[in-house]
């Protein structure tokens, strides 16, 4: 199954860890970019969070972005 979104990360960030299990936990299938190995991906999340780079961002096939989502968010948006 392709992946329905594309979560920006960092390997330190707890929020991501929790969203990313969450995800998990559901079947939601996404693709995890870590930003600090990236620097094309951080310039992503720059784009969509006015300059910063804030995590988690999540990006869906749409092109539309959704950062430091709640878990009712994201299914809220994939529903839509």
């Amino acid at each position: 199954m392709p992946a329905l979104l594309t979560l920006y990360s960092t390997p330190w960030c707890g929020y991501c860890h929790r969203l990313k299990a969450q995800l998990q936990r559901e079947g939601i299938s996404f693709e995890i970019v870590d930003i600090e190995q990236q620097p094309e991906a951080a310039e992503v999340v720059q784009r969509v969070n006015g300059g910063n780079q804030t995590v988690p961002t999540l990006v869906f096939q749409d092109g539309s972005a959704l950062t430091n989502p709640s878990l009712v968010q994201v299914k809220a948006k994939l529903a839509a």
